[in-house]
C-alpha cells in the first residue's frame, strides 16, 4: 500500500451481545488482517439503543480512525468480513441485539452512493453515540460538504445520554 494510494476514514463500532468491550477490542484487532489499518481509537462509550428495537441491553461504541487503500465498496465488505468473523449473523431485526456492528462513517472526502453503501453516512450528524467518539478522534472533523460534527452534535441538544466507560481501545 503506498502513501498515494490510502485514504483515511472513520468507522463507527458497536455491540450488546457478550462481553461488549471485548467484541469491539476483537474487531480492532481483526481489522488489520483485512486490509484496514486502525490509527487511533476514541474512548469506549454506553449508550441506550435507537432505531425500532428498544428493549435491549445498553450499547458499548467507539470509533476509530483507519487508513486504507480501499474503495468504498471494498471497505464496507472487510467491515461485514470482521462482523461475520465475531459472529454476527446475516438477518435478524433492524437495530436489534448484535455482537459487533461495523459502520463505515466517512472514507476521505468521497461522497457515494450505492445500494449498500451512503458515505458520509446518513445518520453521522444525528447520533450522538456516534459524534461523541467521533469530536474526541478530531474535535474540527468536517463533512465532505463541509458541515462541522460539532455544529451536528450542537444541533442535538440534550437528547440520548452518551456515558464514557472505557479507555481508547487497543
Amino acid at each position: 500500500m503506498t502513501a498515494a494510494a490510502t485514504r483515511t476514514g472513520y468507522l463507527g463500532l458497536g455491540s450488546n451481545v457478550a462481553d461488549r468491550r471485548a467484541m469491539l477490542e476483537q474487531a480492532v484487532a481483526a481489522l488489520p488482517d483485512h486490509g484496514v489499518e486502525v490509527i487511533a481509537s476514541s474512548s469506549v462509550y454506553e449508550t441506550q439503543p435507537v432505531g425500532l428495537v428498544l428493549d435491549q441491553r445498553d450499547f458499548y461504541n467507539a470509533c476509530v480512525r483507519v487508513r486504507t487503500a480501499f474503495e468504498p465498496e471494498e471497505l464496507l465488505d472487510a467491515c461485514k468480513d470482521v462482523e461475520r468473523s465475531l459472529g454476527r449473523q446475516a438477518g435478524g431485526p433492524r437495530h436489534g441485539p448484535r455482537p459487533i456492528d461495523v459502520d463505515v462513517l466517512l472514507l476521505g472526502s468521497l461522497e457515494y452512493a450505492s445500494e449498500r453503501l451512503t458515505l458520509p453516512h446518513p445518520e453521522v450528524l444525528s447520533r450522538r453515540f456516534v459524534l461523541v467518539p467521533l469530536l474526541e478522534l478530531d474535535p474540527s472533523l468536517t463533512l465532505p460538504d463541509g458541515r462541522r460534527a460539532a455544529d451536528g452534535l450542537a444541533a442535538l441538544g440534550e437528547g440520548q445520554d452518551v456515558r464514557r466507560v472505557g479507555e481508547p481501545l487497543s
